[in-house]
């Protein structure tokens, strides 16, 4: 047997315990995946644009029937706490103030990705799933195309789909309920 080190997993109270002491600056933007901290890629204004689209209109799609998380954190077992750019949670009466957003919460995670594109596919999108989030959408800006992980089965994706023209999208866990992205990648 070889011997290989072993790496020190951080876990999310290790996280939460960092941030508290300073060890981790108020404005940092990192997020926890799998026991590591990662740095996340600074917001240019074509992300930051497409995130403010969706959150307007995915408002005004939910109204009072889901909450929607814009650039905060869900928390993925006792080693992961990814930032999403956006989250359908179900509505919860203290407004997440006794404690942030886990799997049950969760309808829905959106990821706009400007330059993460594989990172967000092969690293958070089955850590989504291992952990029951029903479907993950991430948005492609460089390939203006959405991409779409349902059907979820096990701690897998059964049903992987992208599109350059979205259009109107039904939003999971909310009967009735769909958005229209038709405007995405226009202008």
């Amino acid at each position: 047997m070889e011997d290989l080190p072993r790496r020190h997993r951080i876990t999310v109270q290790d996280y939460h315990r960092m941030a508290e002491v300073g060890l981790l600056a108020p404005d940092a933007r990192v997020e926890l995946i799998e026991g590591e901290i990662i740095d996340m890629a600074p917001i240019g204004p074509l992300h930051g644009g497409t995130v403010m689209m969706l959150d307007q209109r995915l408002h005004e799609t939910v109204g009072s029937r889901a909450m929607i998380l814009c650039q905060g954190s869900i928390v993925l077992g006792e080693y992961s706490q990814p930032q999403p750019d956006l989250a359908v949670l179900r509505p919860r009466a203290d407004f997440y103030r006794s404690g942030h957003a886990a799997p049950l919460d969760t309808l829905l995670v959106i990821e706009v990705s400007d330059t993460t594109w594989r990172y967000d596919r092969d690293r958070k999108v089955p850590l989504y799933a291992r952990h029951g989030i029903p479907e993950v959408w991430i948005v492609d800006l460089p390939r203006s195309m959405v991409h779409f992980f349902r059907g979820l089965y096990g701690e897998a994706y059964t049903d992987e789909t992208s599109t350059k023209a979205p259009g109107v999208v039904s939003l999971p866990g909310l009967p009735g309920a769909s958005v229209d992205l038709s405007a995405l990648f226009i202008g």
